[in-house]
């Protein structure tokens, strides 16, 4: 995939909603072929009404969140800090306390090569 030079003034990508189990998610995307990257915001109170097998790259960018693993591990991630998970190799969820902004890059890339 060939991605030429390309600025994104997120203020002018419109932003879709996602109701969680609790709070609602408001997505900002940017789509190049095999390639997606977001902006996402997680309301106060926001669960994720799923389990997550996507591979993603998680910058949060304000706030915090917690990564919940179905296992039942979980790690608080805060401002400045990144998560990286390859496709089907963890069943995650996030939620978040007072909200969260947060830069999500997920993609062909992060498929998981046995």
């Amino acid at each position: 995939m060939n991605i030429p030079f390309e600025t994104i003034d997120w203020a002018n990508v419109p932003r879709s909603e996602h109701k969680g189990e609790t709070g609602t998610a408001w997505w900002q995307t940017k789509q190049f072929g095999g390639l997606r990257v977001r902006v996402v915001e997680y309301s106060k109170g926001y669960v994720a009404d799923h389990w997550c097998t996507k591979g993603h790259i998680v910058h949060c960018l304000d706030g915090e969140f917690v990564s919940e693993l179905q296992t039942g591990e979980s790690s608080l991630l805060t401002k400045g800090m990144t998560y990286i998970v390859t496709d089907d190799l963890s069943s995650h969820r996030s939620t978040t306390e007072n909200g969260v902004k947060l830069l999500i890059i997920d993609g062909d890339f992060l498929k998981n090569q046995p």
